[in-house]
Formats: structure tokens, C-alpha cells, sequence
């Protein structure tokens, strides 16, 4: 019994917007003033995304899956090789977090990233994020007993030379020990600045301060 919480000592996640909720039981009985609520509530929470992005990806530190340099490591060598040779910062940050998915979407890392991303990237580099995994197979597919070439069914895309050189020059060159990356503090502002300028979704209206 000892173990079982109160609901006065039960941990909860922070509450934003100043502690008002809505008042409705069911959607349908929602109004204005309950939306507003709500609305201020997501506007305060929105502005934690960068961090809470960056404490998932920490999340592969030390998670080597038997590759010479950790999931993290990783993550910072494909990052700091973009950011040497001149890419611009969207860019960077994507090639930081286009792994982040390993943890939760093993099977589909490159879906979890892109999603991540989407709203705050061109499209044209969210298509690289969500197809980097097909793309990089080229390097490594064949000797899963897979097809290297599976990333020829887009070959016909616009997007097909630009993703495939993301992953011949940063992706796939990115598992050195012995190179120097840059820091996760070093790429945090980067961060900071892409998720705090969302570029497309449904709510981008309704977030407007």
C-alpha cells in the first residue's frame, strides 16, 4: 500500500498557460474562450520543442549497435562534416537529427525524423530525411542479402541526386573514430533557430502570437 500515490503526490508533467483549463467534457461542447485555453497553453509549450528534441537525441549516446562509434556520435559526425563544408543551417540540423527515430521507430527511423522535421524544413529536404534510409542502403544492403539498388525506384525524382549525395559525402562516411565533431552544444542554437520558425502545418495560423 505504501507504494501506491495520492493524487496530491502523484508526478505530473508542468502545466502551461498560466494553470486555465477548458471547461468541456467532450469536444463538441467547446467554445472560444476553451480554444483560447488551449491555444495559449500549446504556444507556451511549442516554445520547449527544440529541447525536448535534443534531450530524445541524446538518447543515443552510448548506443552503439555494433557500429565503430555510437548512434549519437554518429548523429554529430554527420552534422559537423555538413557544417565544414558549407551547408546551410537547415540542412545541418537535419543531417544532426536524421537518426533521431532509432530509439522509438527501429524498423522505420528515417518516418520518425522526417515527421519530426517536417514542419520546419523545405521539402525538399524532409525528402531527404524520409528516404535517406533506402538511399544509404546502397552502401550496405547487399550484404544483408538485400537489393543495394532499392533506391533506384526514385531515380526519376527530382530529389534523387541531391539525397544521395547527402549519404555518400555525410551519412555513410560518418562512423570515424578517430574525427573530431562538433559538439551537441555547438549545433543546439542551430536547433533552436529551425524549430522555433515552423514553415507548414495545419495549426501555423492558429499558433501565430
Amino acid at each position: 500500500m505504501d507504494d501506491i500515490k495520492s493524487p496530491e503526490t502523484e508526478i505530473k508533467s508542468p502545466d502551461h498557460g498560466g494553470g486555465k483549463r477548458a471547461k468541456f467534457k467532450e469536444m463538441i461542447e467547446g467554445t472560444v474562450e476553451d480554444w483560447a485555453i488551449i491555444a495559449d497553453h500549446a504556444k507556451d509549450f511549442n516554445k520547449g520543442l527544440a529541447k525536448r528534441v535534443l534531450d530524445h537525441l541524446r538518447l543515443l549516446d552510448g548506443d552503439f549497435g555494433g557500429f565503430p562509434i555510437d548512434r549519437l556520435e554518429h548523429s554529430l559526425q554527420t552534422a559537423t562534416r555538413a557544417h565544414r563544408d558549407g551547408r546551410d543551417e537547415e540542412y545541418v540540423v537535419c543531417a544532426l537529427l536524421h537518426d533521431i527515430g532509432d530509439t522509438l521507430g527501429s524498423m522505420n527511423h528515417p518516418d520518425v525524423a522526417a515527421a519530426i522535421l517536417k514542419p520546419f524544413v523545405s521539402e525538399q529536404n524532409h525528402w531527404m530525411v524520409a528516404n535517406h534510409g533506402l538511399f544509404q542502403g546502397y552502401y550496405f544492403f547487399h550484404h544483408l542479402g538485400l537489393d543495394k539498388n532499392m533506391r533506384d525506384v526514385h531515380k526519376d525524382h527530382e530529389w534523387f541526386d541531391y539525397t544521395a549525395e547527402f549519404c555518400h559525402k555525410y551519412d555513410q562516411a560518418a562512423f570515424d573514430p578517430a574525427y573530431e565533431s562538433e559538439s551537441l552544444d555547438f549545433f543546439t542554437p542551430m536547433v533552436e533557430r529551425v524549430f522555433s520558425k515552423p514553415k507548414r502545418s495545419i495549426y501555423l495560423e492558429a499558433m501565430k502570437e
